[in-house]
């Protein structure tokens, strides 16, 4: 009998290649969004439904009979009602109670390296409190952290590249030295689609970084260099570019958010004794294989 796994958060940048990798595992998944997208094709092995993490009927409407569930719904600017805390905390525990009640074998719960329950960070530490909340309603659900992720259609190689292009001088977040381990969307993916074949029942949390830690400066010079771009990188400390993104995010569109600004001050890097790709078996692509990708489609 094939397996269901309802995936919320399914339509997202990390979202379809989870779905991807869970199908390509022999997995039937249901992609769970508010808006489901059935014109990108429904068939087998692959079913759109409709489904609102702030609602439990939804939820257990949306994950009954399922084997797994993964939820990778993921807020990164606050919109009336639509804050941090009611997504990453308080939806998330929805989800995990719901799962549980419904006695779904596997969850996974997508946050983010770094996440502190006690970081001065609005957005780092909600995430902390979602692993812990997501914890206590599921004991057995695991937890990846992904680095910044990367894909050829992602915001973070694609933006860059234009922006070195075209601004004769960076602005760089504070002196350029924050680390960071840019990690391939396709190898998240995959992670998790890992993680819902283990055999184990003992929760496990996944930090997966690729196989470069680079400076935020050494980032922008690998991929300026790759673009044929020059720009002069110049410092800009982060209490400015908060100013900047606090006005920024009133403006359609939000080229710049504080939640941004926030994770660049911190170190993006996996953490020694937490388990990451290779405990998987995976080998993590390069970021480079893909930013050559991105250039030669510019």
């Amino acid at each position: 009998m094939v397996q269901v796994v309802t995936v919320f958060g399914g339509t997202g940048f990390l979202g379809r290649r989870i779905v991807h990798h869970l199908r390509d595992k022999g997995f039937s998944v249901r992609v769970a969004s508010r808006r489901p997208r059935r014109s990108n094709g429904d068939g087998p092995g692959l079913r759109s439904v409709a489904a609102d993490i702030r609602e439990r009927q939804s939820i257990a409407a949306a994950i009954a009979g399922a084997f797994g569930v993964v939820n990778a719904v993921s807020l990164y600017v606050e919109r009336g009602t639509e804050t941090f805390h009611a997504v990453h905390v308080v939806a998330a525990e929805r989800v995990a109670e719901e799962a549980r009640k419904a006695g779904v074998e596997r969850m996974v719960q997508i946050s983010g390296i770094g996440a502190d329950a006690h970081s001065p960070s609005p957005y780092i530490r909600v995430r902390g409190q979602g692993e812990q909340a997501v914890r206590a309603a599921f004991a057995r659900a695991d937890v990846i952290r992904p680095a910044v992720m990367f894909g050829p259609d992602d915001a973070f190689l694609n933006t860059l590249i234009h922006l070195l292009r075209r601004l004769p001088v960076y602005p760089m977040f504070g002196s350029g030295e924050t680390r960071l381990q840019p990690a391939d969307v396709e190898d998240v993916g995959e992670a998790v689609a890992k993680l819902m074949q283990r055999m184990g029942t003992e929760a496990i949390t996944v930090e997966c970084g690729g196989p470069r830690v680079y400076s935020y400066k050494e980032l922008l010079g690998t991929i300026a260099r790759a673009a044929n771009a020059k720009p002069i990188l110049v410092p800009l400390p982060f209490a400015i570019w908060h100013a900047l993104a606090g006005i920024a995010e009133m403006l359609p569109g939000t080229p710049i958010t504080r939640t941004q600004v926030e994770l660049m001050q911190i170190h993006s890097v996996v953490s020694a004794g937490v388990a990451g790709f290779a405990d998987l078996g995976i080998s993590p692509g390069a970021m480079e294989g893909v930013l050559q990708s991105v250039l030669s489609g510019a």
